[in-house]
């Protein structure tokens, strides 16, 4: 068995040479982070595993791979490079995706971002850098509440920084869940009572969209919104708006429809947004678990 890291950068590659063992199947490290995805069938040839970060994977490439049977996917949001159903159902494909590796990482995102946006700390910094002596008035986050909209391993992380800072934690998720010092509410509660809502929900059609303008409209009014999920889980343009307008206070934001972020995109304007670059998850810690997660993959797959 062959298998084929298709767009590793710098920092990843060195991880995967780091934690290869002798006996592990050939795992070739294509240092190319920017590939298009027409190229993958040259480079995939004879290779039955592709090991992918963010490159997308249409039908129509992995038909043009013959020998292509497994996609390790380096996190939980496959879908939104790939199909993973049509994949498997069309070409034979099967995908495999990697949970928890950053869970204490993209926490730690969220939590930061939130207490930027409610400090000012952004606008504050670029202030200064241009001479000007900006003092703004912040919102004291002890004792105000918290709601964490989808509870997996990052909400509970989340949920875990935010007690320890004095905050009371409300928390909505699809199924029924029970967590310690966490209170599941009804989504109506949750975004009527939150002062801070961050959302952590995975990908789905059912996701898609899901802080529609309607929600947005029913945050209570003042609250700061955290997103280190995917952009496409928020309407960006009623979040724009809502900004705009001041019915939220601000915004930390890690992830976008559009990525990267465009220079002109009316978020970039905005002072009361902070902006990431879809890095939340990026510590050496949670490399390490993320690339070692992917070569057991690959060790399961070459041993049957």
């Amino acid at each position: 068995m062959r298998a084929v890291f298709v767009d590793a950068s710098e920092t990843l590659a060195a991880v995967a040479r780091r934690l290869l063992r002798p006996d592990d199947p050939p795992f070739a490290i294509n240092l190319q982070p920017d590939i298009a995805p027409e190229d993958l069938p040259a480079l995939l040839a004879g290779a039955e595993v592709a090991v992918i970060d963010h490159t997308a994977l249409p039908v129509a490439v992995a038909r043009a791979c013959p020998s292509l049977r497994h996609a390790v996917f380096l996190g939980t949001g496959a879908r939104s490079y790939m199909d993973p159903e049509a994949l498997q159902a069309e070409c034979g494909v099967t995908v495999h995706t990697i949970k928890g590796y950053g869970d204490t990482a993209v926490a730690e995102c969220a939590f930061a971002l939130l207490w930027a946006a409610a400090r000012g700390l952004p606008e504050m910094d670029r202030a200064m850098r241009a001479g000007r002596w900006l003092r703004t008035e912040a919102i004291q986050l002890t004792g105000k509440t918290i709601g964490l909209i989808g509870f997996g391993g990052i909400a509970a992380e989340m949920a875990r920084l935010c007690r320890g800072a004095g905050l009371r934690v409300l928390a909505w998720n699809r199924t029924p869940k029970t967590h310690p010092g966490v209170e599941f509410v009804p989504l109506e509660r949750l975004l009527a009572e939150s002062d801070v809502v961050s959302l952590h929900l995975l990908l789905t059609e059912e996701t898609r969209g899901f802080l529609s303008a309607a929600r947005i409209a029913a945050l209570k009014p003042g609250a700061i919104l955290i997103n280190t999920a995917r952009g496409v889980v928020i309407d960006e343009a009623a979040l724009v708006e809502a900004l705009r307008a001041g019915r939220i206070a601000g915004a930390g934001l890690d992830v976008f429809t559009v990525e990267p972020l465009p220079a002109d995109h009316p978020l970039a304007s905005l002072p009361n947004v902070v902006l990431s670059a879809h890095s939340a998850f990026r510590t050496p810690e949670a490399s390490d678990n993320l690339i070692g997660a992917a070569l057991d993959h690959c060790r399961r797959i070459a041993g049957g």
